[in-house]
């Protein structure tokens, strides 16, 4: 009996000391900085999962892909257009808009300040982004109606040649950066313009925006329901 009370205490006391040790990890673990930073680290990276899970893959491309250089021979400029800026440009290209552009420029324009032809295709721009005109470059500049053309070069009786290459390159490259989204900061919207040296009759009607060079702009006048 001595023996088997002698047994059974040993074991009590070697259970006993087990648990303590099992306890003094697991307080020990709890305590340890090391081992609270790794369970933070493992709660962010999954909540850091889930959200990505969230976003659409398609959003998800866009944000994280690169974005694509410029397609060849297109230029663009967030500021104002200059002769030096244009200078540093390399020859300008493009599609059938680009041309009737560039053409309406050469024609319209050439003699003009490089704000003085931005200006003219700025009420290019503008009238391919009003519903009262054609939606695309070429139909405004060849848009006519009962009294004849909108653009006179379009229906003078001459021959649209380009005798002046270095001319039309500076112009083209005005329409091609004009096309890419430089600003429209110089005529405050306007869709028409004419020359110092007639004053048609719709200009009685429209709002005088500017004066850049050889020609004047207007806008169409805003009307309320008092006037």
């Amino acid at each position: 009996m001595s023996v088997l009370k002698s047994w059974t205490g040993g074991a009590i006391l070697l259970l006993a000391l087990a648990g303590g040790l099992r306890a003094e990890v697991t307080v020990s673990q709890s305590n340890n900085p090391v081992a609270a930073v790794d369970t933070g680290l493992v709660t962010l990276l999954g909540q850091e999962r889930a959200g990505l899970e969230a976003i659409p893959a398609g959003h998800l491309s866009a944000i994280t892909t690169a974005p694509k250089k410029p397609a060849k021979g297109k230029i663009a400029s967030l500021e104002p257009l200059s002769d030096a800026w244009l200078a540093r440009q390399p020859a300008a290209s493009g599609d059938e808009q680009f041309q009737c552009l560039a053409n309406a420029l050469y024609f319209e324009a050439r003699g003009e300040s490089v704000a003085g032809q931005a200006a003219v295709a700025e009420v290019i721009l503008n009238r391919v982004d009003d519903d009262a005109y054609p939606g695309s470059v070429c139909g405004v500049v060849n848009q006519g109606n009962s009294r004849g053309c909108q653009f006179s070069f379009t229906c003078d009786g001459r021959a649209d040649r380009v005798n002046d290459k270095s001319t039309y390159g500076r112009v083209a490259k005005v329409a091609r950066a004009m096309l890419d989204g430089a600003p429209r900061s110089l005529t405050d919207g306007a869709t028409h313009f004419h020359t110092p040296a007639v004053r048609p009759d719709w200009s009685r009607r429209f709002t005088r925006t500017a004066q850049i060079g050889a020609h004047i702009f207007y806008r169409a006048s805003v009307r309320t329901a008092s006037n």
